[in-house]
């Protein structure tokens, strides 16, 4: 799977933060949401224009972004 068809990111949506398939989501949403103890589940229940899919991309994207920071900072 790739998060390049699935995150988007548009200057005037959002303050320009990564979203979810050009929605109002963010990345950032998603993420706070699975760390405060959401499952997948209680997130496709509350968001049902979400799918699995969208999930596991924003950890897709936010792992990539973490490599790409730690490659720039050696």
């Amino acid at each position: 799977m790739t998060y390049h068809n699935i995150i988007t990111i548009e200057p005037d949506k959002r303050g320009g933060k990564p979203c979810v398939r050009k929605m109002r989501i963010t990345v950032y949403d998603v993420l706070g949401w699975l760390a405060a103890g959401m499952s997948f589940a209680e997130i496709l229940d509350d968001f049902p224009e979400l799918t699995e899919e969208d999930i596991k991309a924003c950890l897709e994207f936010a792992s990539d972004r973490e490599h790409r920071l730690v490659a720039m900072v050696r």
